[in-house]
């Protein structure tokens, strides 16, 4: 779905084989420079899919950031950054999940995970905060710390114009709370103070699914409508 958006910012996806995670590829065009996002679940890793594309898309992977610490959004983390020797970001509240996943996994599925594979953090980890802005494959990221999925989910908001959810927001739906470390009523907060104040052209790249915008989740996803009104948590 390579594309090339009116001002210049390159969108891409590889579609991960488990859970259907969305795991972007994003760059300022003519940068020549890659932002990964939530490298997932292949068979049984995706890392080698995401550096396939890169290459087509002539896009040399700088950084990798993680929307938050579950396993179908960060299980590839570790080996993409030491191919590539390149850091890996996420939110300070969920990087103990790098290394210890199974803390937000129920006990069914961590029995899916075999047991000859192991998790490590790779050897650059940089910790995001609420409110901090970097620059990554020539995009201008701003990070939002939005708990309630996980103690450490963030959206970016990118060049003003992109906002990469994760599990916060989907089109209609939001992100579950009822696994281990969730929170519905820190997804409500999240929501009503992270998603709701953002222009309805911003374009959302969830975490899974169809993109869409905030203004189409405004008018008609229930459980934004019921966030702004304070009935969610």
């Amino acid at each position: 779905m390579a594309e090339i958006t009116g001002n210049g910012v390159l969108i891409d996806r590889v579609i991960a084989k488990a859970f259907a995670t969305n795991c972007w590829i994003l760059s300022q065009a003519g940068s020549g420079e890659g932002l990964i996002v939530d490298p997932g679940i292949g068979d049984p890793y995706l890392h080698q899919a995401l550096l396939d594309r890169c290459r087509e898309l002539r896009l040399r992977p700088v950084a990798a950031l993680i929307t938050h610490g579950h396993l179908d959004h960060m299980f590839s983390i570790a080996p993409l950054c030491e191919s590539e020797r390149i850091p890996a970001f996420i939110h300070s509240d969920d990087r103990a999940l790098l290394a210890n996943p199974e803390r937000a996994l129920t006990k069914s599925t961590q029995a899916m995970i075999p047991r000859e594979i192991t998790f490590t953090e790779p050897d650059e980890v940089v910790e995001l905060s609420d409110g901090l802005s970097i620059e990554l494959a020539g995009l201008c990221l701003t990070i939002h710390h939005a708990p309630g999925h996980t103690p450490g989910s963030v959206v970016a908001l990118v060049n003003s114009e992109y906002l990469v959810s994760g599990d916060v927001l989907f089109a209609g739906s939001i992100g579950r709370t009822d696994l281990p470390l969730g929170s519905l009523s820190d997804m409500e907060s999240s929501l009503r103070a992270k998603i709701i104040p953002l222009p309805d052209e911003v374009e959302v790249l969830p975490g899974h699914g169809r993109t869409t915008t905030i203004g189409a989740e405004r008018r008609n996803n229930w459980f934004l409508r019921a966030a702004m009104e304070g009935r969610l948590g």
